[in-house]
């Protein structure tokens, strides 16, 4: 019984650090808390967010102590910033959870005596929930930020299309359609706030698209920009560089359309096989087995 308590509590543990990993990483950053007095009457007393930023603070600090090259952190930044994080502190948050997840999963071993029974098994399953189940979270969100983004490209394709030609220039054109593709289409949209930023902060174009491809890590999304750069450098006309490459992407995304379809049979067989195929074969040929056997049995 005081096992199987152990085990509840770390798992207890695993979801709460993994919830408050979301959390901080999702949160998006709340401009009035930053520039509220902290002497303010009104907010003072009981507060969650007391608590987060003492964990904020404690997941910091794990991640502090592990040593990290530059070059392994500017990776992991990247990797975070294509899943949509954009965090500063994300990969000390992201290292302080991971180190706190394998080093609480060998106490519960160790607690419950798994760990001088079958040790190797135990480190597997810590290093397995520790490290590469946040690792997968951020992996998952990658692949889904891109197709989100790939799906959007052709429908905001056609916006700028619409309003380079009624007489705004690129950068008004992004500033435009950004907020009309917050409600389907938020990665994308995020990334031309963004653009626009840079460039209102004085930011040249050419580097501003170089960025702007470079963050998405989508390869539709580069040639896109490397399109727009090569058309604002030699003088060609973006409403029809973008009506060209409309085209293309509208193709791209039937084509890839297709090969889902074609994949969708494939998939299905495994869930046929496993799962619905064993309950056809039970009720069909089920009741002529038990005549089979009861017959046998009385010869």
């Amino acid at each position: 019984m005081n096992e199987i308590l152990v085990v509840a509590a770390g798992a207890l543990a695993f979801i709460t650090i993994f919830c408050l990993l979301y959390y901080l990483l999702e949160r998006r950053p709340n401009l009035e808390r930053r520039v509220r007095q902290e002497g303010d009457e009104e907010h003072k007393g009981f507060r969650w967010q007391n608590y987060l930023n003492i964990s904020r603070s404690v997941l910091k600090q794990a991640g502090e102590i592990l040593p990290r090259s530059p070059e392994e952190m500017s990776r992991q930044e990247r990797r975070l910033t294509e899943a949509g994080i954009r965090r500063r502190d994300a990969p000390l948050l992201l290292t302080g959870a991971k180190l706190l997840l394998g080093v609480g999963f060998v106490v519960v071993f160790l607690a419950t005596g798994y760990m001088q029974k079958q040790p190797f098994l135990c480190v597997l399953l810590a290093l397995f929930f520790g490290l590469l189940v946040p690792d997968i979270w951020i992996n998952h969100k990658m692949v889904a930020r891109k197709e989100n983004i790939q799906l959007a490209l052709p429908d905001a394709l056609d916006l700028m299309v619409m309003c380079i030609e009624a007489g705004l220039s690129l950068d008004q054109t992004l500033a435009r359609i950004a907020p009309e593709l917050r409600g389907n289409y938020s990665d994308l949209s995020d990334e031309f706030q963004i653009y626009s930023l840079e460039v209102t902060a004085g930011r040249k174009r050419d580097d501003a698209l170089r960025n702007l491809g470079r963050r998405s890590g989508t390869e539709d999304l580069k040639a896109l920009t490397s399109a727009l750069m090569q058309a604002n450098r030699f003088g060609v006309a973006i409403a029809q560089s973008l009506r060209v490459f409309s085209d293309s992407m509208r193709t791209k995304r039937r084509q890839r359309l297709e090969e889902r379809a074609a994949k969708m049979s494939i998939k299905m067989l495994f869930p046929l096989v496993c799962c619905i195929f064993p309950g056809i074969f039970i009720v069909l040929i089920g009741p002529a087995v038990l005549q089979i056997i009861a017959s046998l049995s009385n010869m």
